[in-house]
């Protein structure tokens, strides 16, 4: 890195390492890597005095602190105070557990970048997530970094104090460092990580080291205070970009469209638009992410935006419906989305309560005995006596309207909190449908 650390030699076992004594500092902070500034984050939340704590660093910026020895749970090294007495200044940070250990070490074995960071002498923020994720504190936290110093102070003096500011110009060099003060050389470690990955190689589909997964976007936020600033939001974008063309030039693999495929490019830049707008809204942090469609619900998505008769008919036969079902499908999705498509090919029953409660709905709904339609009811579904309407009950309490037509239940409007207005709904649509027949008859 910088010069700062050119006379910094390390010598030493692989469970100690020792660092000549630095040259004084000049100008600029202690810590560059935001690894090294939480290590100071955790001694300087701890201080008291704030005033102590900037004393400390003119002891450290002086070049008071000799060689640094770093080991397994504790940091030595002497400090010289100016009439040049000398003292010996401990600090100790507690060591992983043997459990701790072995999470951590197979979850770096899982995400090879996690190798190649700490390789490249980085910490990379999400290690230390996925760690916490797990339950390992890598950085210190307030107070973890206890003390002991020859001078007789009971807490943090100015001696051990300059020392966690040397130590923090080292772990920017060398975040290894810190995984030696929580128990691990470099090379122990790195040898366990090789092992494991091997072994996660080897071993057959399903017993090996869990697959990566990412982390929890909550957890990236709870762990803001020692983590680099979060990147601003990008800029809205006011239209998705056009799909390319992809016919022309060389033939297409055989079961191959380039029809479907610029069908579905271009789904996925409407798609993309819409989640970044929702995102860059004012409410987004408190709306809860909607549920994930399923591959049925997906394609009756895909179908409802009209990408024509051949591609209708591949989504028709891999979501397991044939091509009356897909239409009907998409009149529910247009009506109502995941919900109305639900209401279409599931049948339920309520929960007694539930049940109870629909059924007072129903009979107050009509105040009038002689306008009262005869309903039968089946689950969740209320069929006037004629049989031509029929009213269905969603999981939410609305009731959606349904018309009959050639034997089959069609979707005849959007939900409605009211089942007498629903109902009416599907008799509209009834007369409508018969209107348009007879005047093509006629």
């Amino acid at each position: 890195m910088s010069g700062d650390f050119e006379d910094a030699d390390a010598a030493g076992t692989e469970a100690e390492r020792t660092f000549a004594a630095l040259p004084p500092a000049r100008g600029g902070g202690f810590a560059r890597t935001w690894w090294g500034q939480a290590w100071l984050k955790a001694l300087e939340d701890t201080a008291l005095d704030g005033q102590q704590v900037k004393l400390e660093r003119r002891h450290a910026r002086a070049g008071a602190v000799g060689a640094v020895s770093v080991r397994p749970g504790r940091i030595t090294a002497v400090v010289q105070d100016r009439d040049h007495t000398r003292h010996r200044s401990d600090v100790l940070l507690q060591q992983l557990s043997a459990v701790e250990w072995d999470r951590l070490l197979d979850l770096v074995a899982d995400r090879a970048g996690h190798i190649a960071a700490l390789l490249d002498h980085d910490m990379p923020p999400v290690l230390v997530e996925d760690a916490a994720a797990c339950g390992i504190e890598l950085l210190p936290g307030i107070g973890d970094l206890e003390s002991a110093c020859s001078c007789g102070a009971w807490d943090h003096c100015a001696h051990t104090a300059a020392l966690c500011y040397q130590v923090a110009r080292l772990l920017d060099r060398d975040p290894f460092l810190l995984l030696l003060l929580r128990g691990r050389g470099e090379r122990e470690l790195l040898a366990e990580v090789q092992n494991r990955s091997a072994a996660g190689a080897e071993a057959p589909e399903g017993e090996g080291i869990p697959s990566d997964r990412g982390v929890p976007a909550v957890e990236a936020y709870a762990a803001r205070d020692i983590l680099p600033p979060l990147p601003v939001p990008p800029p809205a974008v006011e239209t998705p970009v056009a799909a390319p063309v992809l016919g022309g030039g060389t033939p297409p693999a055989p079961g191959v469209d380039p029809a479907a495929l610029e069908f579905l490019i271009a789904d996925t830049a409407a798609r993309a638009q819409r989640l970044l707008a929702e995102a860059l809204s004012p409410g987004h942090p408190d709306a809860p992410p909607p549920p994930a469609l399923t591959p049925g619900q997906d394609a009756v998505r895909l179908a409802a935006a009209g990408p024509g008769a051949a591609i209708s008919a591949r989504l028709a036969t891999g979501s397991g419906r044939e091509g009356r079902g897909l239409d009907l499908a998409v009149r529910a999705w247009e009506l109502g989305g995941p919900a109305g498509l639900a209401v279409l090919e599931e049948e339920w029953t309520p929960e007694p309560e539930a049940l109870a409660r629909a059924a007072d709905r129903l009979a107050a709904a009509w105040t009038d005995d002689e306008n009262r339609p005869r309903l039968r009811a089946a689950g969740n579904r209320w069929t006037v006596a004629d049989g031509t309407a029929q009213l269905r009950y969603g999981p939410d309490g609305r009731w959606w309207p349904y018309r009959k037509d050639g034997g089959r239940w069609i979707p005849a409007g959007p939900a409605s909190d009211d089942p007498a207005g629903a109902l009416a709904e599907a008799a509209e649509a009834t007369e409508e449908v018969e209107a348009v027949e007879a005047a093509a008859q006629g």
